[in-house]
């Protein structure tokens, strides 16, 4: 079998199970059974001649060649839901999306989502406020935002423990960086060691609280340093900038830092990866929020398929 012969089913179906996260999920949420589900899945990969998901314990994640026909894909099949809505002669439907998003979900994910939604769906209005994990997931829950950009750390539990469960797929998992003086004898080599941590001085979150620690190394085997305390990640990107100390970084952020910063990997000890998550109420979403939805995977899967730094 071609790749050119895949039926528009197989297509929706693997669009499915990558933004559901598992095969069950998908099968509910098109009215299928799980075993025509896995039918399709396995035709597509046939005539893909590759595997497109990485089957795991707690659910699927895309392969590379996964994220390349799930790009492809959802282009072909929103172009023929646009044509669909032309024939019929109904209006594109507009709207108003109301986004949460944590800081660094902002400095590119979601602009370059916004910007695109803006392009081919100028009647989708955005509003959108920042705030911490567990904020937003209260005000999805309160219904004050419609979609969540959340993050998340090992074990990746659940946002909250409420019922029913929210629905969450995970856009971009990668691993958590380290941000340091351009001067800084760390700063050297291409990547940082964990042995090389000790002793250090870092920029942390807020002085008290559960992000207290937020900026300095998970693995530390020491009390650490603090130095400065601050919530602003471009602030704390502009004291390492002027040498005062260290703090970790979402990859994400690289494009965001400013001169005399270099954003490099830690090697040795455990791998610290994050997560971020987007999250809505169950059920159907309107069509705007389904339309900003996919514009916000389309810009995680250019970040998600760019270098680490």
């Amino acid at each position: 079998m071609d790749f050119t012969d895949v039926s528009l089913t197989a297509l929706r179906v693997f669009r499915a199970v990558a933004e559901e996260g598992t095969f069950t999920a998908a099968a509910a949420s098109l009215g299928y059974t799980q075993s025509a589900v896995s039918r399709q899945i396995a035709a597509i990969e046939r005539a893909a001649g590759a595997e497109l998901l990485e089957r795991r314990r707690e659910g699927v994640r895309l392969t590379s060649a996964g994220r390349v026909v799930l790009r492809r894909a959802t282009v072909v099949l929103d172009e023929i839901a646009e044509t669909a809505r032309e024939l019929s002669g109904l209006p594109v439907e507009g709207g108003t999306v109301r986004l949460g998003w944590v800081p660094t979900a902002g400095t590119t994910l979601v602009p370059h989502a916004v910007a695109a939604l803006r392009r081919s769906d100028p009647g989708v209005r955005v509003v959108s406020r920042e705030g911490g994990t567990p904020a937003l997931v209260r005000a999805l829950r309160a219904g004050s935002i419609d979609l969540a950009l959340l993050s998340s750390a090992p074990p990746f539990r659940a946002p909250d423990t409420e019922s029913p469960p929210l629905t969450v797929q995970t856009l971009t998992e990668r691993a958590l960086c380290l941000a340091v003086p351009a001067a800084h004898p760390l700063a050297r080599g291409d990547f940082v060691d964990a042995a090389d941590l000790r002793g250090q001085r870092w920029i942390a979150g807020s002085a008290s609280g559960a992000d207290r620690l937020m900026g300095v190394w998970p693995g530390l085997d020491e009390r650490p340093e603090i130095a400065h305390t601050a919530r602003d990640w471009l602030a704390k990107l502009h004291l390492v900038a002027a040498g005062c100390a260290l703090t970790t970084v979402p990859c994400a952020l690289a494009p965001a830092a400013p001169p005399g910063v270099r954003i490099l990997p830690v090697r040795g000890g455990p791998q610290e990866t994050r997560r971020l998550l987007l999250a809505r109420l169950p059920g159907t979403p309107p069509e705007p929020v389904r339309r900003l939805a996919a514009a916000l995977r389309a810009a995680a899967l250019a970040t998600d398929t760019a270098p680490d730094p």
